[in-house]
């Protein structure tokens, strides 16, 4: 057995490992245990009773935490013309189009999130290869691929993160800071909670979100009871 460092058992200490803990109880274990010199980030894991190499079991989508990640994207936008304009204007830190192409083709990936418009999708699409393992390739069903990039941009800058199950059926996602006030972190996990909930696909059959734990860059995971991430 792997004897823990100091630092490690401390901050484990008054954590039941077994144990399920209400939402708002775990996450203040969480904030209580991030001591580390940065400002950690609040990260959720799901297990959900899906198997993705099953296309109709497959989940991913894209939710607007309510106050924010605390983090800043930098956004891509594939456009042309007037909507490259749009972008612009509407924040985005890199435009272009056959440019932008070449540009990650050459391996200069500068950005966090990729949004295009439909039109630019036969170009785009020679970067699969590239932006695909990365889990940056515009897809319609999460809103990277539309004519509205002024609401793309400024969901991707103001908070929005993208969801994807894993093959071994987990969805893990971060949705703040250490600093946040204990509140806000809660109303952005149920929201994130609510999102995966809705993305349950048809395939599904039993428990759809089975286990979830919740923990910080560098301390401990809590396990959650699942209920507590609905309601009130």
């Amino acid at each position: 057995m792997t004897k823990l460092g100091k630092r490690t058992t401390k901050i484990r200490e008054g954590i039941d490992r077994e144990k399920l803990y209400p939402i708002a109880d775990a996450v203040k274990l969480i904030k209580e245990r991030a001591k580390a010199k940065f400002d950690e980030t609040i990260e959720v894991a799901m297990n959900l009773g899906v198997d993705p190499r099953h296309a109709d079991q497959m989940v991913r989508g894209v939710v607007t935490l309510p106050n924010g990640t605390g983090r800043t994207l930098r956004v891509a936008v594939f456009a042309r013309g007037a909507k490259a304009d749009e972008a612009k204007a509407a924040g985005a830190d890199v435009v272009g189009a056959e440019d932008l192409v070449e540009r990650v083709q050459g391996g200069n990936i500068d950005f966090d999130r990729c949004i295009a418009t439909p039109d630019m999708m036969p170009l785009v699409g020679r970067l699969g290869k590239v932006l695909g393992p990365r889990g940056m390739m515009p897809n319609p069903k999460i809103g990277t691929v539309t004519m509205d990039v002024t609401t793309a941009v400024k969901g991707a800058k103001g908070g929005s993160v993208e969801f994807r199950v894993e093959k071994a059926g987990i969805v893990q996602a971060g949705i703040g800071k250490a600093s946040f006030a204990e509140d806000k972190l809660v109303e952005n996990i149920k929201a994130l909670a609510d999102a995966v909930q809705k993305a349950k696909p048809a395939g599904s059959k039993g428990t759809y979100i089975q286990r979830v734990a919740v923990s910080s860059s560098q301390g401990p995971g809590v396990k959650v009871e699942p209920g507590s991430l609905f309601g009130a």
